[in-house]
């Protein structure tokens, strides 16, 4: 059964896509659990560069992607920028700070070392 985008401002069909079966379905999950294993043993500094190269698309495609929110999600062309520029912004956010974010806590215990992950 086909799954069909409408144009919520004016109830227009855009296009069909076909339902990914079953064994699609695990097939890709498969591909998302394997790219995690992999890129979860990069160091920060290349994340962090991955996440600035994500924000610097957002701004670059800003008006193209805004102008596909507005089609499928009905949203205010205005609304979609900002929700972009957010997006980016968060994207810059977490490479700058996302480092310090999973740093180790050190607790105070009776223990040799104790930390908080």
């Amino acid at each position: 059964m086909p799954i069909t985008s409408i144009n919520p401002t004016i109830g227009e069909k855009l296009k069909d896509f076909s339902a990914f079966n079953d064994a699609e379905i695990e097939k890709r999950l498969s591909r998302a659990d394997r790219a995690f294993l992999r890129y979860r043993r990069k160091r920060f500094a290349k994340r962090a560069q991955l996440m600035m190269t994500v924000a610097s698309l957002l701004h670059a495609e800003k008006d193209e992607l805004a102008r596909v929110i507005t089609l499928e999600m009905g949203k205010l062309f205005r609304a979609a920028l900002e929700e972009i520029e957010k997006c980016a912004r968060a994207c810059r956010f977490y490479a700058e700070n996302g480092e310090r974010f999973l740093e180790d806590e050190v607790a105070q215990t009776d223990a040799a070392r104790s930390y908080v992950r």
